[in-house]
């Protein structure tokens, strides 16, 4: 026999009683939480351990926003938990059980960050604070929950109100507002107050006092788990499935347009084809970083077949100090000729708000991978009301351009400019006052 003490795990503390609910549900997908101090993620933690300790062989992602989050919210708790009974690979970001189980540790900052994911095979998948992600994100991991085993196929994810997931989670599980294809007995939800966290409570009553002195509509949705409370997301009417639609061939019937939104760090730019109703398709985009006009101009000209306009914002006609010409006039050198529009940005959005409103009249092929990821990512400017947030940047650009197009559908928002150079060096610059 040997003398070796086998090792062992150094797990303490019992669930409390929603924490139970959570560990015995089994439904393919399951949220935990809906307020702040509910005990996510230790509950999140202990079943995914459970569920490697009771499956041999079992294949389990855990997911958090980003990686300081990974690594202060779990891989340090798992790290403490673990030691000694399994084995943990700093590069690989994984933990390895005796039994053949394995907990993969990930973290989804961007879209870039999924192609890691693809094409892999997990058993269970859990997002901590999945209001954090988004539907597309949420939608590509859901690809991954396969396995041809007998293993039990679940998603686990923990959550609060707010946050660019805000839209979808509430949908699924709060309203339980399905679409086709979602089979309602698949999901299931335990509301998990701070109130339920005995523990927390015990340990810092000051906790409780705090959610209590913060601003109304964040105590609603921290202290009270009220979904109505907090959106957050600037364009809650974005519908995957609704303002989606697979690539297609274009009616030839249709008229074509380009917008545009330009800058040094970003050219955006989205096509659209109208057909005789007003119902309109993006079929195409731009996206690219660190483009000087000339390359931003090849890159227009090559998707601009049958293209009757390109629609570009009325700053693009200011001068630049170092050469005295404007962007625009850069454009109309390199034989892109634009149409100048004044365009406010509350009243753009709430022109782009109408056509998301209005069933079927916007559509946007699934190609444009950009604008689909971008859209429901925008959130309420803090101190505009009305404007979507300018941060981040970086995915602020494909919504703008779409902006364009749709203040572009009404009649008196193309700027007249009498004096502007760029029509003087060849008459190709639209400019208009109606459409």
């Amino acid at each position: 026999m040997s003398n070796k003490t086998k090792p062992k795990l150094n797990l303490s503390g019992f669930p409390q009683e929603k924490q139970r609910m959570f560990f015995l549900a089994d439904t393919k997908y399951i949220a935990y939480g809906g307020a702040r101090g509910g005990g996510k993620s230790w509950a999140l933690r202990r079943k995914l351990v459970l569920l490697a300790l009771n499956y041999a062989g079992i294949s389990i992602l855990l997911i958090r926003r980003t990686l300081p989050e990974l690594r202060d919210n779990h891989i340090r708790p798992l790290t403490k938990e673990l030691s000694g009974f399994c084995k943990y690979s700093a590069m690989k970001k994984c933990f390895d059980f005796p039994n053949g189980s394995r907990i993969q540790l990930g973290y989804l900052d961007s879209d870039g960050d999924l192609l890691q994911y693809q094409g892999q095979e997990y058993d269970i998948i859990a997002l901590d604070e999945a209001t954090q992600i988004t539907e597309y994100q949420f939608h590509t991991l859901k690809g991954s929950l396969r396995g041809a085993n007998s293993f039990p196929k679940r998603m686990y994810i923990t959550c609060n109100p707010g946050g660019v997931g805000h839209a979808w989670v509430k949908r699924l599980f709060i309203d339980r507002n399905f679409r086709e294809g979602e089979n309602p007995d698949e999901y299931s939800f335990i509301q998990a107050l701070v109130y339920d966290n005995e523990i927390l409570l015990k340990k810092n009553p000051d906790y409780l006092n705090q959610l209590k002195s913060l601003p109304e509509s964040l105590k609603q949705a921290w202290l009270c788990g009220r979904w109505d409370e907090f959106e957050g997301q600037f364009f809650s009417e974005f519908d995957y499935y609704k303002h989606t639609c697979p690539v297609c061939e274009i009616n030839e019937d249709v008229r074509k347009y380009c917008a545009i939104d330009y800058g040094l760090d970003m050219l955006a730019a989205v096509f659209v084809a109208v057909d005789n109703k007003g119902n309109c398709v993006v079929y195409d985009e731009i996206h690219m970083e660190n483009l000087i006009v000339s390359k931003a101009s090849e890159l227009i000209k090559e998707k601009m077949d049958g293209v009757c306009m390109v629609i570009a914002p009325s700053d693009l006609w200011s001068r630049q100090k170092d050469s005295g010409k404007s962007i625009a006039e850069l454009f109309c050198e390199n034989g892109v000729y634009l149409t100048k529009l004044k365009s406010e940005r509350i009243g753009g959005w709430m022109c782009l708000r109408e056509y998301l409103k209005k069933d079927g009249k916007l559509k946007i092929m699934r190609n444009c991978q950009n604008l689909i990821r971008c859209l429901p990512l925008l959130m309420h400017d803090k101190t505009r009301i009305g404007d979507a947030s300018t941060k981040p940047h970086n995915i602020t650009h494909a919504p703008d351009a779409l902006r364009y197009f749709a203040v572009s559908r009404y009649s008196d928002v193309f700027a007249e400019n009498k004096e502007n150079t760029s029509i003087k060096l060849k008459d190709k610059i639209k400019t208009k006052k109606e459409y």
